[in-house]
């Protein structure tokens, strides 16, 4: 009987099998696989244990604000490069990707869903068999983009070389400093869907300026662009002197002395009615001259000799003219005695 019941065994599995199908018995082509994946060069159960061998990724999207995002989309891809999986959240902000052999995938935002809302950073995977692994990503806030203006507050004139720090609380986020075209860009966090309040604070004014000391507030919202204008005023300058140094002196030194004058307090002798010159004037004509400075001996140290020997030439002519008159008078007065 026991012969029978085991021979008879065989034939009752064959009959099963052509009934129910082949595919109930025999193992899915999805679980196998001519490359080995890291689960199978560790995992000890067979491939034919009934516990499943894949696994799957379970996504939660948020905002910072603990909001859900409906929407966002992402693609699974496996080490090859290859698209394993993609989807979007649903309404409750979540998405699952299932049946993924074990392995190590490489998950991507493709889009945030939301025109507030930035997307996260590439990031890996690890799907383990018989596990749906749970993954909550936060979307940031988009970041609102800043540009600076420095002007000046008379004119309007852009200007290069104006820094200033931009911050919230007490924190400073972002240094910008403007350039040759008196503009400066850059990006500022938001961390709330109705915005942000910063400060603006200048630390360093364009050359020539005086600092804008007092700091500005200001409110960005998520991917607003914001225009933030520093204005500063030229500083003072020295007052110029009322009056104008010249290189020309008031004076000229002369380097010739000139001859004395005398004034009318001084005595001028006076020449004899002789025409013969005075003891003083011979005196003065032949008595050397003083010096009267300390010049260097030039032409000019002649003018006195020459003017004393003129003196003394028209004395000497003023004597013979004399002479010769008297001598006409005696002759007349000889002829006249002589007619007599």
């Amino acid at each position: 009987m026991r012969i029978r019941s085991a021979r008879a065994l065989p034939v009752a599995v064959a009959v099963a099998a052509t009934v129910t199908g082949s595919l109930s018995w025999a193992p899915t082509a999805s679980a196998q696989s001519t490359d080995p994946t890291p689960s199978s060069s560790t995992s000890s159960t067979p491939r034919n244990a009934a516990e499943a061998d894949t696994g799957g990724v379970t996504i939660l999207k948020k905002d910072p604000g603990g909001d859900v995002l409906a929407g966002a989309s992402f693609t699974l891809f496996d080490t090859a490069g290859q698209q394993a999986a993609s989807g979007k959240t649903d309404a409750q902000g979540q998405l699952a990707f299932k049946d993924l052999a074990p392995g190590v995938y490489r998950l991507k935002e493709i889009s945030s869903g939301s025109t507030l809302h930035d997307t996260v950073d590439d990031q890996d995977v690890i799907v383990t068999p018989g596990t749906d692994t749970p993954l909550t990503i936060v979307d940031p806030f988009k970041a609102a983009s800043v540009l600076l203006n420095a002007k000046d507050d008379k004119t309007g004139k852009l200007l290069a070389g104006s820094t200033v720090n931009i911050g919230s609380g007490d924190k400073t986020i972002l240094t910008l400093t403007t350039g040759s075209d008196g503009t400066a860009r850059g990006k500022l966090p938001i961390n709330s869907r109705t915005g942000s309040d910063f400060w603006v604070k200048q630390v360093k004014a364009p050359a020539g300026y005086d600092i804008y000391n007092p700091s500005k507030e200001f409110k960005a919202k998520p991917g607003d662009p914001v225009t933030v204008t520093v204005t500063n005023t030229k500083s003072a300058t020295t007052p110029p002197p009322t009056q104008k140094p010249t290189d020309n002196p008031t004076e000229k030194p002369s380097d010739k002395p000139s001859p004395h004058k005398p004034s009318k307090d001084e005595d001028v002798p006076a020449p004899s009615a002789s025409g013969t010159p005075t003891s003083d004037e011979t005196a003065s004509s032949t008595a050397a001259p003083t010096p009267t400075g300390s010049l260097a001996h030039t032409g000019a140290d002649a003018t006195p000799w020459l003017i004393g020997g003129a003196g003394a030439l028209i004395a000497a002519g003023g004597g013979a003219l004399v002479v010769t008159r008297r001598r006409r008078t005696d002759d007349s007065t000889n002829d006249g005695s002589a007619e007599n």
